[in-house]
Parts: structure tokens; C-alpha cells; sequence
């Protein structure tokens, strides 16, 4: 009885720290977060050079977080603070009455006569959805604008952050074999059981963030070049607009560059919009049914409604980091559900 009393007194301890440990925790759980994804997904650069360095572990983790940095978090960087600006160029442009959302849509209008005609079948009021997609298109430039603000003034916090997050890093990519082992033991379940738990954990959170981040910047990349090429204003605002988007199952980018197309063909640049199209068609639609087999592979891939629900909510609850961990916390749901299934109900 005392024994038991002792074991149950000790886990009440134990999850009381491990609430505090969480909670202290909590102001850097994006700088942690964005830390673990980088040392999964480098975690083979850092072993290939960890034999070259002779097994000097410290330096080839270094050197991986070097890598990273210049390959990854600098032109993500770069591409998020290019965003805001044209965003809030844009918005400038609208106050000033250089560019006017709603002579667009006329513009649209008459040049595609039947529309109208179309909606006043159907007894929906086309000055109504103009004006609501002239302010919609207004607000959402003033949201950019604010946002330039809000990055300005959180500069201090942001470097603070990826100071924290280069830093963790290095010591998941250096200790990161010591961590897995003192959880595994920590878990309370069968060898065979947690082998299998922390196999599908990494392979469904590489093929997930490889998956969604890799193949979204291929997309808003290859988006943002042609609208550079075309002349079409803001190509860096449109191609991150596009990253975001290809997220969106069966349609993705192609809710921003088939509309672009169809105010090209409007205002008459028709050899513009017809290259725009077969681009937009050929190369930006094919890159994720080339690339994202390639990258997740047929076992860990979500149905197209699980990405963009899990997608969605992540966004909505967790801002940008939702982007990533929304799906990734369905990966992991339906891949331990299986695992149950596959386990416990045969």
C-alpha cells in the first residue's frame, strides 16, 4: 500500500513539472517547433558530414545549421519581407487611385459581355459582388500594410527567435540520436511498439513537411517567375499567395493565375494570357503530381479533404505555423489510428 501510495504520489509530481516545464516553454514553441522540423529535415546532411569530419559531431552539426540557414531561413526571409512590401505597396497604389480594383472588374465585364447577363439569370446583382470584390481586394491589401508594421515592430522578437531556433537546432542535430533513445525509454509501452510508434513519428513528419513546404515553394516559385516574366505587378506578393494556395486540393495556385489569365485576355493580351495558361497549365499544375509522390510517397499521403481541412484549422488556430502543423498532426492521427487498428483490434 505504501509502495503504491509512493509510485502514485511521484507521477502526480511528475506531471505537475511536466505541465510547468510546458508552460514555461510556451513563448518559444514556434522557435522549438521550427528547430525540430530543420533537424529532421537535415538530419541526413549532418550524418553524411559527421563521416567526413571523422565523426566530429559539433562541427558537422555547425556546419548543417550553416547550410540550412543560407539555403532555407535566409530566403524565406528575404521572400516574407519582399511579401509585406508589395503588399503594402499595393495598398498604397489603391489609396493613391493608381490602380482601381473596381474599374478592373469593368473592365472584365465588358470585355466578357455575357456575364452579366448570365448573373442577372440567376438573380444574383452584379454591382453587389463588384463592390465586394473591390473592398475585399482593399482590405486585404490594408491587412498587408498593417502586417509591414507589425513585422517592423516585432524585429527584436523575430531575431530573438531565430537566434533561439539556430540554436536548438544544432543540439538536435548533435545530440538528436541521445534524445530519440531517452524517449523511447521514457514511453511506456513494448520495445516492438515503440519502434514502430517513433519510425512512423519521423517518417510522417519528413514526408508531411517535405510534402507541403517543399512542393509549395516549387509552385509559388515557379508562379512568381512567370508573372515576373509576363510584367504582371507584385510578382513576389502573387507567387507566396500561390505557395499558400497549392495546398488548396485540385485547384491551388490556379485560383490566382486563371483569373490573372482572364483580365489578360480582357484587356486584350491575348499572347500574355495564352502563355500564362499553358504555364500555368503544364508546369505549375504538374509540379505537385510530379513532386509530391516523389517527396511524401503513396503510404503517408492525406486525402486531398484531410489536407485542406487540416490546413485550414492549423491556419486558423496557429497562424503560419498551421500551415505545416495542421496536416502534420493529421499524418500523425490517421498513422497512429492504423497503427491501433493494426495492433489491437486483430
Amino acid at each position: 500500500m505504501r509502495r503504491d501510495m509512493e509510485k502514485l504520489t511521484f507521477i502526480w509530481f511528475l506531471l505537475a513539472l511536466s505541465v510547468l516545464f510546458v508552460w514555461i516553454l510556451l513563448p518559444f514553441w514556434s522557435a522549438i517547433f521550427w528547430a525540430c522540423v530543420m533537424s529532421l529535415l537535415f538530419k541526413p546532411v549532418q550524418r553524411r558530414l559527421t563521416t567526413a569530419f571523422g565523426n566530429r559531431a559539433s562541427i558537422a552539426a555547425v556546419c548543417t545549421v550553416l547550410i540550412g540557414f543560407v539555403a532555407v531561413v535566409m530566403p524565406v526571409i528575404g521572400i516574407a519581407f519582399g511579401f509585406v512590401r508589395e503588399g503594402a505597396q499595393l495598398y498604397e497604389s489603391i489609396e493613391a487611385e493608381q490602380i482601381s480594383p473596381q474599374a478592373i472588374l469593368d473592365r472584365i465585364g465588358n470585355a466578357v459581355p455575357f456575364l452579366p447577363e448570365i448573373f442577372s439569370r440567376l438573380g444574383i446583382d452584379v454591382g453587389s459582388i463588384r463592390d465586394y470584390l473591390s473592398a475585399s481586394a482593399t482590405g486585404l491589401s490594408q491587412i498587408l500594410s498593417q502586417q509591414a508594421l507589425n513585422w517592423g515592430r516585432g524585429t527584436l522578437n523575430f531575431t530573438i527567435g531565430l537566434g533561439l531556433m539556430l540554436y536548438l537546432s544544432f543540439f538536435l542535430l548533435r545530440d538528436g540520436d541521445t534524445i530519440v533513445v531517452w524517449l523511447r525509454r521514457a514511453v511506456p509501452l513494448s520495445n516492438e511498439r515503440r519502434q514502430l510508434l517513433f519510425e512512423k513519428f519521423a517518417e510522417v513528419t519528413r514526408a508531411t513537411v517535405k510534402g507541403n513546404l517543399v512542393v509549395a515553394m516549387v509552385q509559388g516559385a515557379l508562379g512568381g517567375l512567370i508573372f515576373w516574366a509576363l510584367g504582371i505587378p507584385a510578382p513576389l506578393m502573387w507567387s507566396v499567395i500561390m505557395a499558400f494556395l497549392s495546398l488548396v486540393p485540385a485547384v491551388g495556385a490556379s485560383l490566382v493565375w486563371i483569373p490573372v489569365a482572364i483580365y489578360l485576355y480582357a484587356t486584350g493580351d491575348a499572347a500574355k494570357a495564352s502563355i500564362l495558361v499553358a504555364y500555368g497549365a503544364l508546369v505549375i499544375g504538374l509540379a505537385d503530381n510530379v513532386l509530391r509522390p516523389i517527396l511524401v510517397g503513396r503510404d503517408t499521403k492525406l486525402p486531398d479533404y484531410i489536407v485542406l481541412f487540416s490546413t485550414v484549422g492549423g491556419l486558423s488556430i496557429m497562424g503560419i505555423n498551421g500551415f505545416v502543423i495542421g496536416p502534420l498532426i493529421a499524418a500523425l492521427f490517421l498513422s497512429f489510428w492504423s497503427i491501433f487498428i493494426r495492433e489491437f483490434n486483430n
